[in-house]
């Protein structure tokens, strides 16, 4: 359909070019809100990014997971390590990424290249994946975003945004503001119809204070808690987290 091939168009664009193609259609107060967010990391904190890329994609439906379909001549999960790799600030970057697929040629590639890239094995659910990624991050790290290969258009300026405030809040997460009419429902009939103008579609990176998060996995261990996402965690806690304003482009590949 039309409007699937404009928008593979855009995915195959570069997430620079992306941006600005999207932002052409925003509204005037996120054009300006996007062109504000030329925030930098504190001076100090110590970055570490888990990128997580274990899943199967299976409603992706294709012949590979999702992190290894080609994007511009590349894969997936190549466009989110080079551009994690130049954030601020960064000593650790973590890809949470089965053994069998550590020798493909770019992942191969990109460690030997830089040795702030390290491993962690996936686990049964995501927040398993991002326990096994924070184990990897060194005790130094004062700062940990979470973020999923399978959303590769991602600017560094919304992720220096994020840590900037998950360094002054404790933590931060990447979301913009719901376009959609949302209604609840039970039984097949509509229930309710949610306030559009309070609700936030949550993207990633999602940034807290390393200590925080794995006093928070202790606790989901303790309570056996099942969370979706890693804010979920800290706000569990009654811990503030601070919603940093994202961009439309951030899109996650999830279907066809």
């Amino acid at each position: 359909s039309r409007p699937q091939i404009a928008c593979l168009s855009l995915l195959l664009l570069s997430p620079a070019h992306a941006l600005r193609a999207t932002h052409a259609g925003l509204g005037a107060r996120q054009q300006r809100a996007a062109l504000r967010m030329q925030a930098s990391v504190p001076e100090g904190e110590r970055v570490a990014v888990v990128l997580l890329a274990g899943g199967s994609g299976s409603r992706m439906k294709a012949d590979r997971p999702k992190q290894f379909l080609e994007l511009r001549g590349k894969p997936v999960l190549e466009w989110s390590i080079e551009l994690l790799l130049g954030v601020q600030q960064l000593t650790t970057l973590v890809l949470v990424i089965a053994e069998e697929f550590r020798a493909m040629d770019f992942v191969a590639a990109a460690s030997e290249r830089d040795s702030r890239l390290v491993f962690a094995d996936p686990g049964k659910e995501r927040q398993d994946s991002v326990s096994n990624g924070l184990n990897a991050v060194p005790a130094e790290c004062t700062l940990v975003a979470v973020h999923d290969a399978a959303r590769p258009l991602v600017s560094l300026d919304a992720v220096h945004t994020c840590l900037a405030d998950g360094a002054t809040h404790g933590a931060a997460v990447l979301a913009v503001p719901m376009k959609a009419t949302v209604k609840e429902g039970a039984d097949g009939f509509v229930t309710q119809t949610l306030d559009r103008s309070k609700l936030w579609e949550i993207q990633t990176p999602q940034v807290v204070r390393p200590q925080l998060l794995r006093d928070g996995f202790a606790k989901v261990r303790e309570e056996g808690w099942v969370v979706t996402d890693d804010v979920s965690i800290v706000e569990q806690m009654g811990a503030p987290v601070k919603l940093t304003l994202g961009e439309y482009t951030n899109l996650k590949l999830t279907t066809p």
